[in-house]
This record gives structure tokens, sequence and C-alpha cells, in this order.
């Protein structure tokens, strides 16, 4: 998504979900501690531009407030006392995410956030416009559900964990990232021949 100034990164849907990538990617049961301090990390300094200005947005919110959580565990709790987040960690993070982005559908999308930075103001509240971000939204909570769901069963199954935790997550991932590229302009396009053959 381009941003609306020369010059200016506006924020992108995909720079939101670095630091969970990040997190998925590093965290193991001896290396979630790692994985949370370089997503705390990661989370502020891509929304550096967003924290200085007060425009954050609730995937960047819950993504500050979720790793550093974790880095404050992870320094001031006992290791005995944090086994079971050494093993749920993954599945952890995909369900906090699932769960945020399930929750904004109630009240606000949390890909309109980013779609209202290349979008112009006259078509925010339009029908298309929400039909739009409830979509996508709905798409990206299905995969972390999935995802997340997947990495329990990882937790208690031996020998498909690759599967599991990164075959097919990544092919989730992809398949929503793709969906997120074209969706907007093919419902866009549908809907215009909708109301031109009308």
């Amino acid at each position: 998504m381009a941003g609306t100034e020369p010059g200016r990164r506006t924020g992108n849907i995909f720079y939101a979900f670095a630091p969970w990538i990040i997190f998925d990617i590093v965290a193991s049961p001896s290396t979630w501690k790692y994985a949370a301090l370089a997503a705390l990390v990661a989370s502020v300094v891509l929304n550096i531009g967003d924290i200085r200005r007060g425009r954050l947005k609730i995937l960047e919110v819950t993504g500050i407030v979720f790793f550093a959580v974790l880095s404050v565990l992870a320094l001031a709790v006992d290791r005995h006392d944090l086994i079971w987040l050494e093993t749920y960690a993954q599945p952890l993070a995909n369900g906090v995410i699932a769960v945020v982005a399930l929750v904004s559908l109630a009240f606000d999308p949390f890909t309109a956030q980013y779609a209202r930075e290349t979008t112009p103001r006259e078509y925010w509240d339009s029908p298309v416009f929400r039909h739009i971000n409830v979509v996508l939204t709905a798409v990206w909570s299905a995969v972390f559900v999935v995802i997340a769901v997947l990495g329990v069963v990882a937790v208690h199954t031996e020998g498909s964990s690759d599967w599991l935790n990164w075959v097919i997550p990544v092919a989730l991932l992809v398949i929503a990232v793709r969906f997120t590229e074209r969706y907007p302009d093919e419902y866009s396009a549908r809907h215009a021949t909708e109301r031109a053959a009308v």
C-alpha cells in the first residue's frame, strides 16, 4: 500500500504482521524469550512513525503490548513457572492475533485501518469499502485460527511438526496475502459492473 504523502510510510498491513512472523520463525521452547524480544523491537521500530504521530492501529498496539508482556515474563518469572509458555508460545501468539482480528469485526475491521491510508475519505463509509474489509479481516482471522490450532496439534503430535508449524501455515499466509492483494480490485470491479447493468 502506498503512502498518502511522498516519502512517508503511512503503515502497511504486511509490516504489521512482520513482528508476529518474526516471533513464529524464531520461537521454540529454547528461544521464545529471544523471539519475544526480537518481535518487540520489530513492533516498535516498524511503527515508530505511527507511535510519534499517535496513530497506532489495533494490530500494532496488540503486538507491542503482547511482546512486551512476554519479554517482562521472560525476565521476571522463573523458567520452571513458564514451561507452559515455552510449550505453547507459537499457538498463543497466533491465537491472540486471531482473537483481535475477530473482535475487530464487531467494531472496525482491522484491515480497514490500513485501507483508509490509500482510499479517499469519501469512500470510507461506503458499503463496498465495508464489505471488502469485513471479508479481508474474516479471511485473516480464519487463517490465524487455523494456524493456532495447527500449533496446538503439533505440540501433541510426533513426526509432523514441520508440516503443522511451517509448511501449512506458510501456505495459508501466502494464500491470504494473494487474496488481500487481489480481492479489493476484483470485488470493486464486479460491483461496478453489477451497478452498471441495473
